[in-house]
């Protein structure tokens, strides 16, 4: 005669105490810190920053293409463009370079158009995204500047052309306009993109979201500053001084992520090929055209200041395929998102432990 199945065990007093407080602790306080137990041989998963969840990445890869660090360099150096051409002109009364800055402008909104609905493979993707406006996220506001930034540096390119042929005052009033807008919107063109990729769940991007925007954008206008400059205006002193403004802040963002001590997170940013090409980028972005620049402005020197603007522009596009990159490689890293602080450890769970602390709710 067969035996009957053996029945599971009734939980005793003291686990059904011990269940009860972790159900009082859980809504006292919002969160656990007691450590659960996993049977011997249960086939539950277990995860730890040595051996990750089977090997699978927590985190998807950012599935951008080539398109996107170019898109960023390009979006950068234009914004800043349009903000430098309409400083120009209403402080500097310099006409020359007010006029080079519209058609940067101009053409930097046009490839930047294109760049960003090449990445997304179609046309209507680019126009569903203005369907809506959202200003929590980055991407929705993004899209917006872009299409403001791009109509109007095209309207103010496109009245200077018509007035250099037909000067009339509408004109005039229409370019004014939207060299206005444009400015306005160079700005959050040239540093939204780093709190794009700041807001995101990748380790190395979110960790250094409060220093992205700046980067970005101080290394948006040292392009700007060096499209400029090579089409012949390395003759003003005030694009000089701002080129080595934006340089002296890169080179301080630099040093900052050096030498900060989370080795970790931003160990994509310092080691490997991602690392040395963020690296490389930041040189050529920030010491290196800081000093040509400051020894250009004691000496007069044009080429100086033309080498000083190559190396601004490689540093630029250099930095933007750096850091997607670097987010590629931090997201591969299951064991960035599993380094959390272990609580003291108890003699009676002392084995199996799982995970080390939870959220209610």
């Amino acid at each position: 005669m067969r035996e009957p199945l053996k029945r599971e065990q009734v939980p005793d007093d003291a686990r059904e105490a011990r269940l009860v407080s972790i159900r009082k602790e859980a809504e006292k306080k919002g969160r656990l810190v007691e450590q659960g137990v996993r049977p011997v041989g249960a086939p539950f998963p277990k995860a730890s920053p040595e051996t990750g969840y089977y090997g699978i990445p927590l985190l998807k890869e950012p599935q951008w293409t080539w398109q996107v660090p170019i898109y960023f360099f390009v979006g950068g150096a234009s914004g800043a463009a349009a903000l430098i051409g309409a400083l120009a002109k209403v402080i500097g009364k310099d006409e020359r370079l007010a006029r080079d800055a519209r058609l940067v402008a101009a053409g930097g909104g046009i490839i930047s158009s294109g760049l960003l609905i090449a990445d997304l493979g179609r046309p209507e993707r680019f126009l569903n995204m203005l369907r809506v406006f959202k200003i929590q996220s980055p991407m929705s506001v993004g899209a917006w500047v872009l299409a403001f930034f791009s109509s109007s540096s095209g309207a103010a390119a496109f009245a200077q052309l018509v007035e250099q042929k037909i000067d009339i005052g509408p004109i005039r009033v229409l370019g004014n306009v939207a060299e206005g807008f444009s400015a306005a919107m160079g700005l959050p063109l040239a540093t939204y993109t780093g709190v794009l990729i700041g807001a995101t769940a990748i380790p190395a991007w979110n960790h250094n979201i409060k220093s992205l925007p700046i980067h970005f954008g101080m290394s948006g206008l040292g392009s700007g500053v060096s499209v400029l400059e090579l089409m012949g205006n390395d003759d003003s002193p005030a694009l000089n001084m701002l080129g080595i403004g934006a340089s002296a802040v890169e080179s301080y963002e630099g040093f900052h992520l050096e030498f900060r001590r989370d080795p970790q997170v931003n160990r994509p940013l310092k080691h490997g090929l991602t690392g040395w090409t963020t690296r490389l980028g930041g040189l050529l972005s920030g010491p290196v055209p800081l000093a040509l620049r400051l020894i250009a402005s004691a000496s007069g020197s044009r080429r100086l200041r033309r080498a000083a603007a190559w190396s601004s522009i490689a540093g630029s596009i250099l930095t933007r395929v750096g850091w997607i990159y670097a987010g590629r490689e931090s997201a591969r890293d299951w064991r960035i998102p599993l380094q959390i602080e272990q609580p003291p450890s108890t003699p009676e769970l002392a084995s199996e432990r799982d995970v080390p602390q939870m959220r209610a709710g």
